[in-house]
């Protein structure tokens, strides 16, 4: 079956995410628009995925626990996980290897966990935004340890994109997919980087405010709408078929 994701958006806990980005704004604004997948990508932490799955539980969305991370290249990579559980314990793992910077709220804004119910349970004190002493290179095979996948965020962009930082795509990070804005011409990004013709090309929104959640631009088709499936079919582009609108 064709479906309508989006597998890159924030929540209120990112610093630069808007503080109406609740676990129900999102995902009540996410079936207006008509999408059946999403997936949380706060900046370096998980911390707001559990709440924002139990709301879409609870409307019928499927809800894919993940994590935009800052490599140390300062290189933005989306990570997506098949469990909660192991989302959370690999934000363990990244949460070790932050540089413990204190986050200042009137400067780089403020890092709000929620519950299911849009209850303000906490505050992240820690900055999410800085790079983790984690390299891309290093990053698939380590996400995989953890029952997930990543791939290079807004590609085309000018800064903390994998190409702006590296001018290629590193053949031994071995990605089976990578995100292209809507303002990318792929056509021209395809011809200058022959790899991602071997490569599932993703359009996502990395929407911070609620108004930026556009209506559904790309599909993939998936023969169940889980967050296992989903990952699956990232890992084998050869037999996946996908497109946009």
């Amino acid at each position: 079956m064709r479906v309508n994701y989006d597998l890159h958006l924030h929540t209120c806990l990112s610093p630069c995410g808007d503080n109406d980005m609740t676990p129900n704004n999102i995902v009540n604004m996410a079936k207006l628009l008509g999408y059946s997948l999403i997936a949380v990508t706060d900046h370096n932490s998980v911390k707001n995925c559990r709440a924002v799955m139990k709301v879409g539980q609870q409307n019928n969305l499927c809800v894919v626990p993940g994590m935009e991370i800052c490599t140390s290249e300062e290189i933005h990579v989306v990570c997506l996980f098949q469990t909660i559980d192991d989302a959370e314990s690999f934000g363990t793992y990244v949460y070790n290897h932050l540089l413990k910077i204190k986050n200042k709220p009137e400067i780089y804004g403020n890092q709000i966990i929620m519950n299911e119910q849009d209850e303000v349970t906490g505050k992240e004190e820690i900055l999410l935004v800085t790079a983790c002493k984690i390299s891309i290179n290093k990053l698939p095979k380590l996400i995989s340890e953890y029952n997930g996948i990543c791939f290079p965020a807004h590609i085309d962009r000018n800064s903390y994109s994998v190409l702006s930082a590296l001018g290629e795509i590193p053949a031994e990070a071995e990605f089976t997919a990578a995100e292209i804005t809507s303002n990318g011409d792929v056509e021209l990004l395809k011809q200058a980087h022959p790899k991602l013709n071997e490569m599932i090309l993703l359009l996502d929104s990395d929407a911070h405010y609620l108004e930026n959640m556009p209506e559904p631009k790309a599909w993939i088709e998936l023969k169940e709408i889980t967050p296992k499936c989903m990952i699956e079919t990232l890992k084998h582009p050869e037999s996946s078929h996908w497109g946009r609108k």
